[in-house]
């Protein structure tokens, strides 16, 4: 599957004990399952990842009874109760699930697995587990052939294949956090198999870029990152006449669809546009919960409801990802997968039309 670009602006600067004590925002944790995600796990068959089952196992538990069995896995299930996402994962599924060990969760301070047990983290740890979970039971043999998958949680994570090892990120640390074990996690045990899917274990936390924005005392919303850009002034200045900006820096969260200046410069003169002109042509760019790009490509040739409940369809071709708006226009993204504190930008061309 060929990717868009991967680009993301995150920068952490205060340290990590200080960054978990920040409030958690009210995500709802299935609100962007993905069909391009369905068939992208991970793990590798490789002889450093043991196999957790022969093709003949038979399974006799779900994925969670599965995971308290297995011995291993006491601070995902217990991170699993408080997120109350339990139900869920015994529910018919299938789900492949990226299991971190009691060891991988120790890796993290003591403060902050203690943080995420508590209840006003709820949202936030239901964003770190679903970022471990994907739709669709896939085994490693078909992982291996994969670039990147669109967890549960809706953004993107990379699968790299190396000889043996299978390595799964979620993109480059910000820097004050270079060494820190949140972005790749090795794959070391495939294919155990549950009645309602898979599990892959891997050996690191991973941490999505939007939880690291949001853990940012310095990290911006979808506003703030795009006027700190400096290439959406117009845009900016279109939100603010439409009075859209508060809706765009509340906890979403949503994916924007970003025109750049030289985009709005194709429309000539917009200074006489009402706000009762812009906001539907404003919120045409906007749809509700987080779609990275794996996911945008997985809805090739599909529409996309935005918060308008206007749609656009998705058109891949080659290398290359469009939108087709209302006019019948494709429209090219030309940048992607901008992490913010409340949501994704994805750059394009072109101001979208609405029907």
């Amino acid at each position: 599957m060929a990717l868009l670009n991967f680009r993301r602006i995150t920068s952490l600067s205060a340290c990590f004990a200080m960054v978990w004590a920040v409030a958690c925002s009210s995500d709802d944790p299935k609100a962007s399952s993905s069909s391009g995600g369905s068939s992208s796990s991970s793990s590798s068959g490789g002889s450093s990842s043991s196999s957790g089952g022969s093709s003949g196992q038979v399974a006799t538990k779900d994925i969670v009874d599965t995971a308290v069995a297995a011995g291993s896995f006491k601070t995902l299930a217990e991170l699993l109760t408080a997120a109350d996402l339990v139900s869920t994962l015994k529910g018919a599924g299938p789900f492949t699930v990226l299991a971190p060990t009691d060891a991988a969760f120790a890796k993290l301070p003591a403060e902050i697995v203690a943080t995420l047990k508590k209840p006003e983290s709820k949202a936030l740890l239901q964003q770190i587990l679903t970022y471990h979970v994907v739709s669709g039971s896939v085994l490693a043999a078909d992982v291996v052939k994969l670039k990147s998958a669109a967890p549960i949680e809706g953004e993107n994570l990379g699968i790299t294949v190396a000889g043996a090892d299978v390595t799964l990120n979620s993109g480059d640390n910000p820097a004050p956090f270079a060494t820190f074990p949140a972005n790749k996690a090795k794959v070391t045990q495939t294919d155990i198999k549950a009645t309602n899917g898979v599990i892959h274990v891997i050996d690191t936390v991973l941490i999505p870029p939007v939880v690291f924005a949001k853990l940012d005392p310095q990290g911006k919303d979808i506003v703030g990152t795009a006027v700190a850009a400096g290439t959406f002034t117009s845009l900016a200045g279109a939100l603010t006449k439409a009075e859209l900006v508060a809706t765009l820096q509340g906890p979403g969260p949503f994916t924007v669809f970003a025109p750049t200046d030289a985009a709005f410069a194709k429309l000539g003169d917009i200074s006489g546009l009402t706000k009762e002109q812009l906001t539907p042509i404003l919120t045409y760019h906007v749809v509700p919960g987080l779609k990275g790009s794996t996911a945008v490509v997985g809805l090739n040739g599909k529409d996309v409801v935005t918060v308008g409940t206007k749609t656009f369809k998705i058109k891949v071709t080659g290398a290359d990802v469009f939108l087709t708006d209302g006019k019948g226009t494709d429209v090219k993204v030309s940048a992607t997968d901008i992490a913010t504190k409340n949501g994704l930008i994805h750059v394009i061309d072109t101001v979208l039309s609405p029907p």
